[in-house]
């Protein structure tokens, strides 16, 4: 017997946010910057999946003498706003944050991540 009578039905797929951002790194913070992220903070990353993020990725390159940080992530959920303002609230999240954004050096003009145009995608 199947316990789920739709199973076997196709579900709708959810569009999916794709999400590039990009912020400048204060090059006295590379070394703890990698090491605060070494061990993916478990409980910052259960709050990833708990408001619908998957495949976030941080990369980090150095451009033109100037650390930069690249972040890519997809949105799986139904209400990105109300999302983002939940996890944005949540005291972990917080926290996190509050270690690494003094670490960071937002673009002329930004106060945080800005978040990049998307002009290709391969699926």
């Amino acid at each position: 017997m199947n316990p789920d009578p739709d199973s076997s039905q196709p579900q709708a797929a959810r569009p999916v946010r794709r999400v590039g951002m990009v912020i400048g790194l204060r090059p006295e913070f590379i070394d703890e910057y990698r090491r605060v992220h070494a061990d993916g903070h478990p409980g910052v990353r259960d709050l990833l999946s708990k408001y619908h993020l998957r495949n976030f990725s941080i990369f980090l390159h150095q451009v033109a003498g100037r650390w930069l940080e690249f972040g890519y992530y997809e949105y799986h959920g139904e209400n990105f706003e109300a999302d983002m303002a939940a996890l944005a609230a949540e005291p972990r999240n917080r926290e996190w944050l509050m270690l690494c954004e003094p670490m960071q050096a937002p673009l002329d003009g930004e106060t945080g991540w800005a978040v990049m145009e998307r002009v290709y995608f391969n699926p």
